[in-house]
């Protein structure tokens, strides 16, 4: 079995399923487990965003969509080496990863053509799924089972550590700045199963745009910014741009110090086995008082003293 990887949430499944031996090409984003950063890469970006600001980030993929270009492309000799049986890919997001159609376009022009296996969840119940999904095609689904079987029991553990709570603290999870765009799919539900509710999303429904007015309104609890595909350093330059930093000290999670950026590709953007510990970290955020506060700083940073707490040199004050 040769498998091909599209996106990174599979790639973390082929390995959490013991098969990373299995692996001949990845995306350009694969990057854990750390073996995963060794292997071939099938997918490329069209653009370095390494210097660029959220908003020109937003303003440079909505003109590419706008014109019908693709934000990735395959890169058809390294698919042609790595002469994968399985490729796993995805329909859900054409910004995160690279299309379903232009996988498809690249697959059969291969001598031998491969299984392609599209994962597209929405909530929890599909990410275990998918692991499910992941094994039979590659067969391996008793292992699936046993991978499943243990996330399952630590996301029970979690539901019943919170079922006596007092209160459901209103989460806000904001995965883009500028403009402010609030996570969807399976994060509202996450915010749930660790003991809060979101305020500006439901489970299952996509990631939408929000103005700040919507977000003032839900004037949050807690408030967790998560841009997709930055780092924690990252997500912290991207907050100090953001524009109109003084309307966010209204917000009552800014006055109570209970504002975290994170590293979302870690924690919520990748829809693998990761997402349970992301639970585990969610409900040190919502429920400190019963999960306790040692949170991982590689993961998480809460901005105590925020907006104040932005440097000069970042916030450009």
């Amino acid at each position: 079995m040769r498998i091909c990887s599209f996106l990174p949430s599979a790639t973390e499944i082929v390995y959490a399923l013991g098969l990373g031996d299995s692996l001949a090409a990845v995306s350009h984003e694969c990057d854990f487990p750390e073996e995963a950063l060794s292997k071939p890469k099938v997918v490329r970006s069209k653009f370095d965003n390494t210097d660029m600001t959220g908003q020109e980030i937003d303003s440079l993929v909505s003109d590419m969509a706008r014109r019908g270009e693709r934000i990735y492309e395959v890169d058809e000799e390294v698919l042609r080496q790595a002469d994968p049986d399985l490729v796993l890919t995805q329909e859900l997001c054409e910004v995160c990863a690279v299309s379903f159609e232009d996988v498809e376009r690249a697959v059969v022009r291969l001598d031998k053509i491969p299984q392609v296996v599209s994962l597209d969840p929405s909530s929890m119940v599909d990410v275990l799924g998918n692991i499910t999904t992941v094994g039979e095609f590659a067969g391996v689904s008793q292992k699936a089972e046993e991978v499943v079987r243990g996330l399952r029991v630590r996301i029970d553990g979690i539901r019943a550590l919170v079922s006596g709570a007092a209160a459901r603290p209103t989460v806000a999870c904001i995965e883009w700045l500028d403009p402010l765009i609030v996570a969807g799919h399976w994060v509202p539900e996450m915010v749930e199963i660790a003991g809060g509710h979101d305020a500006l999303a439901k489970p299952g429904e996509p990631s939408r745009r929000i103005g700040f007015d919507d977000l003032r309104s839900a004037d949050p609890d807690i408030l967790i910014l998560m841009p997709c595909g930055f780092d924690v350093e990252r997500a912290e330059v991207e907050l100090g741009r953001t524009p109109g930093l003084d309307e966010w000290r209204s917000l009552a999670a800014v006055q109570d110090r209970r504002v975290y950026v994170t590293d979302a590709g870690s924690l919520f953007s990748r829809s693998g086995p990761r997402l349970v510990d992301s639970l585990e970290v969610l409900g040190k955020i919502v429920h400190p008082d019963v999960f306790g506060e040692g949170l991982p700083s590689e993961y998480v940073k809460r901005m105590d003293a925020w907006p104040s707490q932005i440097p000069e040199e970042i916030s450009g004050g």
